[in-house]
């Protein structure tokens, strides 16, 4: 079989761990938080939750975008998270 036909092997989702990066009183991470938690529930993978006016870095980074989720340290979302999408992101 050619290398382009050949399948890669599926990661592990308990392998990943989801950070989702928000702040208190926002609708859209608490919506957020409630998929991710779904998700990684599903899948069992970890999942954290960051706080932006706890921390000076995420919040002049991240600030405009909240919610924000990374999956494996790598930025995957912001605003809004489609379930699919993160299923598909931490199955491979």
């Amino acid at each position: 079989m050619t290398p382009l036909l050949r399948r890669r092997p599926r990661k592990n989702p308990a392998d990943s761990t989801v950070t989702l990066i928000g702040k208190p009183g926002c609708h859209l991470c608490d919506a957020a938080e409630t998929v991710i938690a779904e998700v990684c529930g599903e899948l069992g993978a970890r999942w954290e939750k960051k706080d932006i006016t706890q921390d000076e870095e995420l919040h002049r980074k991240y600030w405009e975008q909240i919610p924000v989720i990374l999956v494996d340290g790598a930025q995957h979302d912001f605003w809004r998270v489609d379930p699919g999408r993160l299923r598909k992101a931490l199955a491979g």
